[in-house]
C-alpha cells in the first residue's frame, strides 16, 4: 500500500505532519485511534494506527480493502481518508474527525428517537451502503459504534466508518469467515454458514430497532444464547409503549430486515425503496 514513511514508531507523539493528542478508541493491541491535529494548520483529524507485526492474513486483507476503498471514494456518508502514512511497524490512516462522536453515544445520551430522526439516519446509512455496494464491499461490522456523527445533534451527517473487517464480495459470491459484533451479527454468520451482502442488512435492522426502541432487539452473553433469543422470538420485542406509537411501516421494515432467512430478508434496493424511507 502506498504512503509516506516516518522514522517514529511505537505510539509516537507525532506521525508525518500530525500531532497525536488523545486516544479515542480502537481494537487494542492491533488498532488504536487518536485525536490529532495537522501541525502546519492546526486542523483536527483522526488517526487510525494499525500495528502490522503479527496481524493475521485475513485482517491484513481487510486493511488493504479498507485503504483501497476509502482512497477511491468521496461521499458525505462515508468517512473521508485524508492521508496514509507507512512506517516499518505501523500503518496510519489519517481521516476526518467527526466531532459528534458515534451513534452509540448519541443513543446513550438521547435514548430512543422519533421516527423522523430514525428515517433521516437510515436514509444516510442507506446512501453510504449504496457506495459500498458499487465497489462490491461488504462491511461486516455495522453497529452504532461504527456510525460517526458530524455533530452531536439529530440533524448530524452520518458517516460509515471502520472498515477493518470489510472485504470485496462480488454478486453471486459468498463469504464464510465468522466476524463482526455479536449483537449486530446476522444469524448465518454465527452459525458459520456461507453468507453474502445481506449480513449488512441484518445489522442495519438491529441499528434501526435500537434507534426506535432504545436498546438492541436481541440479547445474549454468547453466540449460542443470542441465537436462542433470536429463534424463540415470534415478533420483534418492541416495548408496548413504543409499539403503540410506531407507524406500521416502521415495524414492517424492522421485521423484514431482521428476518433470519437471508433469502427473504430485504435487499439493499428493497430497503432503499421501502415506505419507511419515503418523505
Amino acid at each position: 500500500m502506498a504512503g509516506r514513511s516516518t522514522e517514529t514508531e511505537e505510539a509516537p507523539a507525532t506521525v508525518g505532519g500530525y500531532e497525536l493528542r488523545e486516544r479515542l478508541g480502537g481494537r487494542p493491541p492491533t488498532t488504536v485511534v487518536w485525536r490529532a491535529v495537522r501541525r502546519s494548520t492546526g486542523a483536527p483529524a483522526a488517526v487510525k494506527q494499525v500495528r502490522l507485526a503479527g496481524l493475521p492474513g485475513r485482517l491484513r486483507d481487510s486493511l488493504d480493502c479498507e485503504v483501497r476503498f476509502l482512497a477511491a471514494v468521496s461521499h458525505p456518508n462515508i468517512i473521508r481518508l485524508l492521508d496514509v502514512i507507512q512506517t516499518q511497524s505501523c500503518l496510519y490512516l489519517v481521516m476526518e474527525l467527526c466531532e459528534g462522536g458515534d451513534l452509540a453515544s448519541f443513543i446513550e445520551r438521547s435514548g430512543r428517537v422519533d421516527e423522523r430522526v430514525a428515517r433521516n439516519f437510515m436514509k444516510q446509512i442507506g446512501a453510504g451502503l449504496q457506495v459500498l455496494r458499487r465497489h462490491h464491499i461488504i462491511h461486516r461490522d455495522l453497529k452504532p459504534e461504527n456510525i460517526l456523527l458530524s455533530c452531536p445533534n439529530s440533524d448530524a451527517i452520518l458517516k460509515i466508518s471502520d472498515f477493518g473487517l470489510s472485504r470485496v464480495l462480488h454478486p453471486g459470491e459468498y463469504a464464510d469467515t465468522a466476524c463482526g459484533t455479536r449483537l449486530y451479527m446476522a444469524p448465518e454468520v454465527m452459525l458459520f454458514q456461507k453468507y453474502n451482502d445481506k449480513v449488512d442488512l441484518w445489522s442495519i435492522g438491529a441499528i434501526l430497532f435500537e434507534l426506535l426502541n432504545g436498546y438492541p432487539p436481541f440479547c445474549g452473553r454468547s453466540n449460542v444464547q443470542l441465537l436462542q433469543c433470536i429463534n424463540r422470538t415470534t415478533s420483534l420485542p418492541f416495548s408496548e409503549l413504543v409499539m403503540r406509537s410506531l407507524h406500521p411501516d416502521s415495524i414492517d421494515i424492522c421485521t423484514r430486515l431482521l428476518c433470519t432467512n437471508p433469502v427473504k430478508r430485504l435487499s439493499l434496493q428493497e430497503f432503499i425503496n421501502h415506505g419507511f424511507l419515503r418523505p
